[in-house]
């Protein structure tokens, strides 16, 4: 079972607990998603770890890498905090502004 749902291809839900016991089941998904424009889906996540933090960001360098588009849209409040508090720029990420 993985812990991110993909709802289409290039598209990826994140859970809303995204712990240490997510690690290895994201970078499944993410490692079957690599190659293709990739938007995930960061509305859910009530709790971020720095594991999977780092995971996010190794993903993102590694799509630029590859010359291929990812970005993370709808972030929660929770997704924020917890990269703002590991002091991650949410550019780093390439997280997409919500409109106002």
């Amino acid at each position: 079972m993985s812990v991110a749902s993909q709802t289409e291809i290039g598209q990826m839900q994140l859970p809303e607990n995204l712990d240490l016991t997510a690690v290895t089941p994201l970078h499944k998904d993410l490692v079957s998603m690599r190659g293709s424009e990739l938007v995930v889906d960061a509305s859910a996540v009530e709790r971020l770890g720095g594991q999977c933090v780092q995971l996010l960001l190794s993903a993102s360098k590694s799509w630029a890498e590859d010359g291929v588009s990812f970005q993370i849209e709808n972030a929660s409040d929770s997704f924020l905090s917890a990269i703002a508090l590991l002091g991650v720029e949410p550019d780093s990420l390439h997280v997409k502004e919500q409109p106002q």
